[in-house]
């Protein structure tokens, strides 16, 4: 599975799809105040968020977490694990604790294989960094009590599915948007996450071949073409 995974770690070291794979999750119109990440200079508090591929009955899955309705920013919102950056630490650095801390992913279990396009984030004035890493060993979630209400265990292949890729009108107190996102069951990932999420995802289909590199073992659909 390593060997296989080198072609996605290499694909990460080459030129990314950066924005325009983010903007096709925006919704429409744009929240007042969006602006990319080049155009904010890195005048931005800083954050950091890890999409770890793992395997779970045989399948690669990406793990979400649903945020309480008691935390400052994005209250009940789907996200990838992640927080603030702190002065200390390197955004990379950061996205691994933070998945540490807030769903138990052992930092010594994981394997960092590079970053995603960095985004702007208007209502939290926060600059997000993100990360992709992968485990062999499927994960014991642990949610941390305040940061969040439920951990969310989603199949790649189900993301790679466009027919799960839909658009509604929602009401917000700028008014109406047109939002797309990712179903998942009761789920709506939508926002940054979904932004973050429309680049991996294009990513993933642009490796040619990526199956037939696999290991014929149990985990050999850990990523589906």
């Amino acid at each position: 599975m390593w060997s296989a995974l080198h072609y996605l770690e290499n694909r990460l070291r080459n030129p990314l799809p950066g924005l325009p794979a983010q903007l096709r999750m925006m919704p429409d119109p744009p929240p007042p105040g969006q602006k990319t990440y080049a155009e904010t200079g890195d005048d931005c508090l800083h954050g950091a968020v890890l999409a770890l591929i793992y395997p779970r009955g045989g399948k690669a899955h990406l793990v979400f977490i649903r945020r309480p309705l008691t935390v400052v920013h994005h209250k009940g919102q789907i996200a990838f694990p992640g927080g603030h950056v702190e002065d200390v630490e390197t955004p990379a650095e950061a996205a691994v604790r933070e998945a540490w801390e807030e769903v138990g992913v052992i930092p010594g279990n994981i394997r960092l294989l590079g970053a995603l396009t960095p985004l702007y984030i208007p209502p939290s004035g926060y600059c997000i960094y993100p990360f992709v890493a992968l485990t062999e060993i499927p994960p014991a979630f642990v949610p941390q009590p305040g940061e969040v209400d439920e951990i969310i265990e989603t199949p790649l292949e189900h993301l790679l599915d466009e027919n799960n890729l839909r658009t509604e009108t929602w009401t917000f107190d700028i008014g109406p948007r047109q939002v797309p996102f990712y179903a998942f069951g009761p789920h709506k990932i939508w926002g940054a996450t979904a932004m973050v999420l429309s680049e991996f995802l294009e990513i993933l289909r642009s490796i040619d071949g990526l199956r037939s590199h696999l290991p014929a073992s149990p985990d050999k659909e850990l990523l589906p073409s």
